[in-house]
């Protein structure tokens, strides 16, 4: 096998779902779902197993195994470690890890320069310059996530309950949020025993974009968010820059919190405002993309400081 078109099976682990892609030269990719990762278990062997199933089941000899994987730390980011655990043939010679930042990143605008913004349930986003990469925000509903579909649903459950109490505008996110608890006083109590609040909570922000057209408080939520998403977009901008820079920067917002117009648009706006040359791009392709991109990633490119890389 040229070690210029190399198979490669590539891993996006989130914690929906897991998907794998296989890269054979002169053949169409072949793409594999399985189940989310398992957050309480330890990560690394849960991407052995997927990568030796799927090495077993296309009756694979593997040269790279990529992975980028949603919330991964420090402590995980062992390249060496997968590639001792993977149990594949020697013909390994190399194995890739990387936050879903990076792949995210890749997915959306390639090895190019910019900042992508992927907002879903949580939000992280990635600025890449030509020498320098910055991640801001990703640190979790506790933390951050500003702008993210849980940072909207405890907002509209916060306006709900200041005006239930008399201390907020009264909203038609009341109605939204007694759907699902009819008596407001014990939503609470149910939240905090709930296993998955957090997704419960992230869910309620589709209902508020939807009532942002009429209804005052959803629409200030929606742009507040918006301008934290631009914050961190054009803060990351800021921190990958260089005096010399010629081209203009590229944004790309991903995820599902960027399907509420009001929000897209008004994020547009705001990057705009602080880059008036800034290009809005739309993504060039997925998270599974850009894991699969890993493998031919430019030796002198800013991102290999943000992978581990065994062999």
């Amino acid at each position: 096998m040229s070690t210029s078109e190399p198979v490669v099976l590539a891993i996006d682990a989130g914690q929906t779902a897991i998907k794998v892609r296989v890269e054979r030269p002169a053949t169409a990719p072949v793409d594999r779902l399985f189940p989310g990762i398992r957050t309480h278990e330890p990560l690394l062997p849960q991407l052995a197993d997927v990568a030796r199933a799927v090495a077993a089941e296309q009756h694979l000899t593997v040269d790279v195994v990529t992975a980028g994987v949603s919330g991964l730390t420090r402590h995980e980011s062992d390249a060496s470690g997968l590639h001792r655990m993977l149990g594949l043939p020697a013909d390994v010679r190399r194995v890739i890890l990387a936050h879903d930042s990076v792949t995210s990143f890749l997915g959306a605008l390639g090895e190019g320069t910019g900042a992508v913004v992927a907002a879903g349930t949580g939000v992280v986003t990635l600025g890449v310059g030509r020498t320098r990469v910055a991640r801001v925000d990703g640190w979790g509903n506790i933390m951050g996530d500003a702008g993210s579909g849980y940072w909207i649903g405890r907002e509209a459950l916060d306006a709900v309950m200041r005006a239930h109490d008399g201390r907020g505008e009264r909203t038609a996110l009341t109605g939204l949020v007694t759907q699902q608890w009819p008596d407001l006083e014990s939503a609470y109590i149910e939240l905090q025993a709930a296993e998955d609040r957090v997704f419960i909570v992230a869910s309620l922000a589709r209902g508020v974009a939807e009532l942002a057209a009429n209804d005052a408080v959803a629409a200030q939520i929606c742009l507040r968010a918006a301008r934290e998403l631009s914050v961190s977009a054009t803060s990351a901008l800021r921190r990958v820059a260089e005096a010399d820079d010629v081209d203009p920067p590229a944004v790309c917002a991903i995820g599902g919190v960027f399907r509420a117009d009001v929000i897209r648009e008004r994020f547009g706006e705001l990057v705009r405002e602080a880059f008036p040359t800034v290009r809005l791009e739309p993504s060039h392709g997925s998270g599974i993309d850009g894991a699969a991109a890993l493998a031919h990633l430019s030796p002198s490119h800013a991102l290999l400081s943000y992978v581990s890389t065994s062999g």
